[in-house]
């Protein structure tokens, strides 16, 4: 399946990371050093001090300024972008380009016909592209899923919220390292926080509806409402192409915790989940019922470091050839074409179908016509 360099003596996955900033700092370095078949082979990065300091720290085993010379090298297995979003879909395509299997972070992008080219040259490569939608490896959410398809018999009601706090920067702050910024580091030309709206959006609802498409399927057509009168809320229905029912919340920023979760209803059973700030590593709590014994089930959910596991999903598909548990391709279009068609249904008021947007994620979805 690789086109790239083999993969390092022990058989592990010589990655490079694309970018120092803070996902890198807080998530992906660890991720790449504890991983159990896959290394930190290089890291990347056109601020001399940021990187160079970083390589101090996590002790890669070369580093380079320019991103051109990081895909040239044939020992790089894959590269992990862990960079600003407007950068992902570029950064892809030369990976891609050059053979190299991708771990982009979320979301794949924001532009509906770049992820479709990026995704035709991807088949074209023969390389696995996986999108970073790391609660997919959220133990708790695996086992929903597991659940799901063997047990919940026919879904007929889906139910999703994810609600950031105003007080998670408080609680993130005590789980994260200190991140060390650089006045040389790329940004893009526009300000990727200026639009709170799509910033939110791209940032937190990118999460809900992958969770929602990994748990209930492929989603049809939305129909959506949003204010911003005290906080960024969203109320969407949806529309699985199955024909189950659907209603997701987004809201940026509750007053008080963090809360994130699912309920879902089947013929045969349902599930309950309740999900954590992703920075505590804790894995959701999740109960399912079962018709069939009428007893409760859930996981222990020891293991949650998502970041670390997700990697170690990626680095399974790409040396064993296991099936992609992780966001693949398609999937990650998926959520882009939900986040365009929830801002076209709030500017127009009606359903919209996924299959019919176009464009990209609207800046002021607003303001419409």
């Amino acid at each position: 399946m690789s086109s790239a360099g083999p993969s390092s003596t022990d058989g592990s996955l010589r990655v490079g990371v694309l970018g120092c900033g803070p996902v890198a700092q807080a998530a992906h370095f660890e991720a790449c050093r504890k991983a159990a078949n896959a290394e930190l082979y290089a890291l990347c990065d056109v601020a001399d001090d940021l990187r160079t300091r970083m390589a101090a720290v996590h002790d890669p085993q070369t580093q380079y300024a320019d991103y051109d010379a990081l895909l040239a090298d044939p020992d790089v297995d894959a590269v992990l972008i862990a960079t600003a979003d407007a950068f992902h879909v570029p950064a892809a395509r030369k990976a891609v380009a050059a053979g190299k299997h991708v771990l982009v972070e979320k979301p794949l992008g924001t532009d509906l016909e770049a992820c479709l080219e990026l995704r035709d040259r991807v088949a074209e490569a023969d390389v696995v592209l996986q999108v970073g939608h790391m609660k997919r490896f959220d133990p708790g959410i695996a086992f929903a899923r597991t659940f799901i398809e063997e047990r919940l018999g026919d879904m007929f009601a889906f139910k999703a919220w994810y609600a950031d706090s105003t007080h998670r920067y408080d609680m993130t702050d005590a789980t994260q390292p200190v991140i060390v910024e650089s006045e040389q580091a790329k940004a893009p030309a526009e300000d990727p926080k200026a639009d709170r709206a799509h910033y939110y959006m791209r940032a937190h609802g990118s999460h809900l509806f992958d969770t929602t498409r990994f748990l209930g399927g492929p989603i049809e057509a939305v129909r959506a409402r949003h204010t911003d009168e005290a906080a960024h809320c969203w109320f969407v229905d949806v529309a699985f192409a199955d024909g189950t029912l659907g209603h997701l919340d987004l809201t940026v920023a509750v007053r008080g915790d963090w809360r994130e979760g699912f309920q879902i209803y089947g013929d045969k059973g349902s599930v309950r989940g309740k999900t954590y700030n992703p920075w505590f590593y804790k894995a959701s709590d999740v109960e399912c019922f079962s018709e069939e014994d009428g007893e409760y089930h859930r996981p222990l959910g020891a293991d949650a470091h998502f970041y670390r596991r997700q990697l170690e999903g990626f680095a399974s598909t790409v040396l064993d050839g296991t099936a992609q548990r992780g966001t693949d391709i398609d999937e990650g279009i998926d959520v882009v074409r939900a986040m365009i068609a929830t801002a076209r249904s709030v500017a127009s008021g009606d359903w919209v179908e996924l299959d019919e947007v176009e464009g990209a994620l609207p800046a002021h979805d607003d303001d419409q016509e």
